[in-house]
């Protein structure tokens, strides 16, 4: 676009280049721009945006996951192929049913919608987390957003510092909403948070009312009054599997007695409703359950070697605490539709009916086509956005550390010396060209007068064009019509703003025609030498 731009003003400004002499004259140009603008977007001190572009932001819509989890939430983002965030692991990436990206957490219900926790000050109470197994050190680079909610890779154990952990262990950025970051974290899947203080405990047995007597006859059924609660657990998940439940994108409403209407009668729903229904079982029990929300699994790209979380993976799971393991996740999806989270969420292949469809072979040629140039145009996108639209303060710091810069004078010193020695390389290189260009009317003129000048008429220094022009026709009257046609056509060249590259074609066979009109200066018998 800035090529173009200056191409155009090259012309509008010139009057005599044509596109291609334009296209050349402002790609020399930016050529010649490009290390200055490098130096100082990489060493210039970033300035931070005006207030009133957060107001801007704030217009823009933005689509995700809310602090108000209802029986809809979810699956009106199931077809939605906004990207979330991406992720880069430094080394082995974690199958795809270990990728549960944690967000908010739901403690409090009415019996339908469900509310996250405050109490964030027991979060100084809480015990300590052990962490065991292998660690995964991964980039997050996360897309902006309403809420200043990070989702780590379930159990996040390190992290950057500009993120804090909440009581219910999920990440929250110290800065605004609505910026785009990118923050390492190294995550263990394999946890144990501990002991549980009261005030959890009592939070995450809150029912609503009394359960009705067909719940309490369910739970009764599957021994979770007098039963351990890991067998409670798969009597539940295995009663999903075989009582005909299913997995559906868009489950009947179910607007009253949310939970005896999806148990006994629809039977069908969402995984927010099976991770509602579940921990409303976990809690007659006496089990202490909550939800949890975020994104499940991501596609990978192989061109970037980065996964592509979007709004289509997000997800609603369970946790369970247990004696011994502390908070535990247990996700009921798993035991209607396993492939939900074994494979990769393909959002143009979510259809009304859930069904899979038969494609041909050559539809399925031209989709993996589709697919390998979105493939490529995504790991471009994510290159350009890490390290062009995100270039930012922590960026530039983390140059200048590296160059032994620490502070913003030696910063500004280190940027004028730069541009000082690129327009310094720039300036003796012009000085010592020995080849000035030339325009290329200017070349042909000299053309012409070395061969008026083979005639015997020679161009006195300061005289004009037309003066020129006067006196060799004085001398030459018989090429009176060349010479005045190859004036005109370097006059308007030089001087015109209605020429083009077809006038210096005409002027180039103008002087040809000269040279062929001048007479032989060899004598007679050597004219057999003259080619």
């Amino acid at each position: 676009m800035c090529w173009g731009t200056l191409a155009s003003l090259v012309a509008v400004s010139s009057g005599n280049a044509g596109n291609a002499m334009a296209l050349r004259v402002a790609g020399r140009l930016l050529a010649q721009a490009l290390p200055v603008t490098a130096l100082m977007f990489a060493l210039f001190p970033r300035v931070e945006a005006p207030a009133w572009h957060w107001l801007d932001q704030q217009k823009q819509a933005r689509t995700g996951l809310g602090d108000r989890l209802e029986p809809g939430a979810i699956s009106d983002l199931a077809l939605s192929p906004e990207l979330a965030f991406r992720v880069k692991f430094s080394g082995e990436i974690p199958p795809q049913n270990q990728l549960y990206w944690r967000g908010p957490v739901f403690s409090f219900t009415d019996g339908s919608a469900w509310a996250m926790s405050k109490s964030d000050y027991v979060l100084r109470y809480q015990d300590r987390m052990r962490f065991r197994g292998k660690p995964y050190r991964y980039t997050v680079l996360l897309e902006p957003q309403d809420r200043n909610w990070v989702y780590a890779l379930d159990m996040p154990a390190d992290y950057d510092a500009s993120l804090r952990r909440n009581a219910n262990y999920q990440l929250i950025s110290r800065a605004k909403a609505g910026e785009a970051a990118e923050l390492d974290i190294v995550s263990y899947p394999e946890y144990n948070t501990g002991y549980l203080t009261k005030t959890e405990y009592r939070e995450n047995l809150q029912l609503p009312d009394s359960p009705s007597a067909r719940v309490i006859d369910l739970v009764r059924r599957l021994r979770g009054f007098d039963g351990k609660p890991e067998a409670y657990i798969d009597r539940v998940l295995d009663y999903f599997r075989r009582q005909h439940f299913n997995y559906s994108l868009h489950p009947p409403l179910m607007q009253d007695h949310f939970i005896d209407t999806f148990l006994f009668d629809a039977r069908t729903g969402f995984c927010n409703h099976y991770a509602a229904a579940f921990v409303y079982l976990m809690r007659i029990a006496g089990i202490p359950s909550r939800i949890v929300t975020g994104y499940q699994g991501g596609t990978y790209n192989p061109v970037g070697k980065f996964l592509e979380v979007r709004q289509a993976n997000a997800h609603a799971w369970a946790e369970v605490w247990l004696q011994g393991r502390g908070w535990t996740r247990i996700d009921p999806t798993t035991a209607i539709a396993p492939d939900r989270v074994e494979r990769e969420v393909n959002v143009a292949r979510q259809v009304e009916t859930d069904a899979v469809s038969l494609t041909s072979p050559e539809t399925a040629r031209s989709e993996a086509g589709l697919l390998a140039l979105r493939q490529v145009l995504n790991s471009v996108d994510y290159h350009w956005q890490r390290w062009i639209v995100r270039y930012g303060t922590e960026n530039q710091s983390l140059l200048w550390s590296r160059l032994g810069v620490d502070s913003l004078f030696k910063s500004l010193l280190w940027l004028v010396a730069a541009i000082g020695l690129t327009l310094s390389i720039f300036g003796i290189g012009m000085l010592i060209s020995r080849h000035p260009v030339e325009d290329p009317e200017v070349r042909l003129y000299r053309s012409f007068c070395r061969r008026m000048a083979k005639k015997g008429i020679r161009i006195r220094p300061g005289e004009g064009p037309h003066d020129f022009a006067l006196r060799a026709k004085a001398q030459k009257p018989e090429m009176a019509r060349l010479i005045d046609e190859v004036t005109r056509l370097f006059v308007q060249l030089r001087y015109g703003r209605s020429s083009s590259e077809a006038d210096i074609g005409q002027l180039k066979k103008r002087i040809k025609a000269i040279s062929r009109s001048m007479p032989s200066q060899f004598p007679q018998g050597m004219a057999r030498y003259r080619k």
